[in-house]
């Protein structure tokens, strides 16, 4: 199970975060989780020293990034709400112009009416995608940029024959499996 350990410092904004990283300790039954395993965690606290297992993000910094990567969203609301609203003043003269009509019906309200609606949808699809953006900064989800990656760098041609191998392995083995169990 992940667990995580928060601390806040209490009166005063975040500025810096500094995660500890303890996702190689390998904890079951027969291992538990102890003392031991917290030292370096205790001696890097107090100065929240970066290491391989712990590092230090400018939360102030991805805020204000964030902010600056949602304001040209936040701008494009604003214009489309600006839109909106001019659109709405439209599609009220229409109505009032068209109120000696009776129910007839009228295309050009029909239309201001359904842009309208393309418009406000737009202006909420900017505005969330700003929302999300802004949010983003404040997840607190750790992945360690010091842990080394082990990644499989085998061509295609290359795991094709490892597989082809261990096809073979397997052949051999239900052969022998095969000889074991025949009269």
């Amino acid at each position: 199970m992940k667990t995580n350990l928060v601390f806040f410092t209490k009166d005063k904004p975040t500025e810096r975060i500094w995660y500890y990283d303890l996702s190689g300790v390998k904890v079951g039954k027969k291992t538990p989780l102890t003392l031991a395993h917290f030292d370096e965690f205790s001696k890097l606290l107090p100065k929240r020293a970066d290491s391989p297992s712990s590092w230090t993000v400018d939360h102030t910094a991805r805020v204000e990034k964030a902010r600056e990567d949602a304001r040209p969203h936040r701008e494009k609301a604003a214009e489309l709400d600006a839109q909106a609203k001019d659109l709405v003043n439209k599609v009220r003269d229409k109505k009032r112009a068209n109120n000696g009509n009776g129910r007839k019906p009228d295309p050009e309200l029909d239309a201001l009416e359904e842009k309208l609606k393309a418009v406000e949808r737009q202006s909420r699809e900017a505005t969330a995608k700003a929302d999300d953006i802004e949010a983003a900064a404040y997840d607190l989800t750790a992945v360690n940029p010091n842990r080394k990656s082990e990644e499989d760098t085998r061509t295609p041609a290359e795991l094709l024959d490892f597989i082809a191998a261990k096809g073979q392995e397997a052949d051999a083995a239900l052969a022998r499996l095969r000889s074991l169990i025949s009269p």
